[in-house]
């Protein structure tokens, strides 16, 4: 690749509502889950009941959450995103790369449409999506390539692009990861590694996830040097009736003092960006939930979010795409 072409950056997520309102989050959960990515049930069974009852009950729940922990900059994730964006335009800049990043959202504002068009209209020469996704899963990394070829195909002048499709045992990654962990953990600890749930049918059918989350897991064990009684796996945020990827978290942490266990500490390593999966559900809710059955001490480990470390591995993946025959 010629080392002056101008390079559009886009740090893509899942996405998060516009405001802390019902009706907003309403209309971000449509988007989220009418996306067949995500719920691949037969749309004239599922659309009826999601407007009539999931949507209506779920928004007015979630609006609460939302609002608890809402910033001036907007959601935690648009804000943190924003820190990110900034970070790394100046890491790029530092590098002497011409480029320019954008932020965009599966779902939601800032939406990939805006992002691709933000670049072609500043005369990017190409193209390098990086989804902050460092397990792939057909409902995330999956989801959004389909929100990224659908706004190129509203380009005539589509650019060549390049595509992240994952860094889940990336050296970097892993370093930063283990080095946030070192800087927290103490001794006693009992160290849970929670990933967000995929429905077990999508795993059947041939998403590779867990695959990823215990690559990922491992590397990370094997780099703090835990004994195999120090860790543990676990998955988050289910949702519906049917099999998710088990063990799930909340019921793990329900009877962790049962097993023995009673000082954990909580990290997130498929989150890049903290958001209310990770503030509301893993930081307080599951908290309370370990420490009524019978805990003692809980923490929860940020992610990596707009760490130096963090931007400094986004920047090294995105030199390596830029040279490619740049060895890091």
């Amino acid at each position: 690749m010629i080392a002056n072409q101008k390079i559009g950056i886009i740090l893509a997520n899942l996405g998060t509502p516009d405001a802390p309102t019902s009706s907003a989050i309403s209309r971000y959960l449509w988007k989220f889950l009418t996306d067949p990515r995500v719920v691949d049930l037969s749309p004239y069974k599922w659309y009826p009941l999601l407007k009539a009852v999931i949507l209506p009950l779920r928004s007015k729940r979630i609006a609460k959450n939302y609002q608890a922990i809402w910033t001036e900059q907007g959601s935690p994730l648009l804000a943190i995103s924003r820190q990110q964006k900034d970070a790394l335009q100046a890491y790029l800049n530092k590098q002497n790369i011409d480029a320019q990043v954008e932020i965009a959202m599966t779902y939601g504002n800032p939406s990939m449409q805006s992002a691709v068009k933000n670049l072609l209209k500043n005369k990017v020469e190409r193209i390098i999506v990086l989804p902050l996704y460092p397990q792939y899963s057909s409902t995330t990394t999956g989801a959004l390539f389909d929100a990224f070829a659908h706004a190129l195909k509203e380009e005539r002048g589509m650019v060549p692009f390049d595509f992240i499709h994952s860094y889940h045992v990336d050296e970097n990654y892993i370093n930063a990861l283990a080095n946030s962990i070192k800087a927290r953990l103490k001794p006693d600890e009992f160290l849970l590694f929670s990933y967000h749930g995929i429905p077990l049918r999508y795993e059947n059918m041939g998403d590779y996830y867990r695959e990823h989350c215990k690559q990922t897991t491992l590397a990370i064990v094997d780099k703090l040097g835990l004994t195999e009684n120090q860790w543990g796996i676990t998955f988050q945020s289910r949702f519906g009736r049917e099999e998710w990827l088990q063990p799930y978290t909340d019921k793990f942490l329900q009877n962790a003092a049962s097993q023995g266990i009673h000082k954990i500490a909580v990290i997130c390593p498929g989150f890049s960006v903290d958001c209310l999966e990770t503030i509301e559900e893993i930081d307080e809710e599951n908290r309370e939930n370990f420490l009524t059955n019978g805990g003692q001490f809980y923490q929860y480990i940020p992610a990596l979010n707009a760490e130096p470390q963090h931007i400094e591995m986004m920047g090294k993946l995105l030199l390596a795409k830029i040279f490619p025959s740049l060895k890091e």
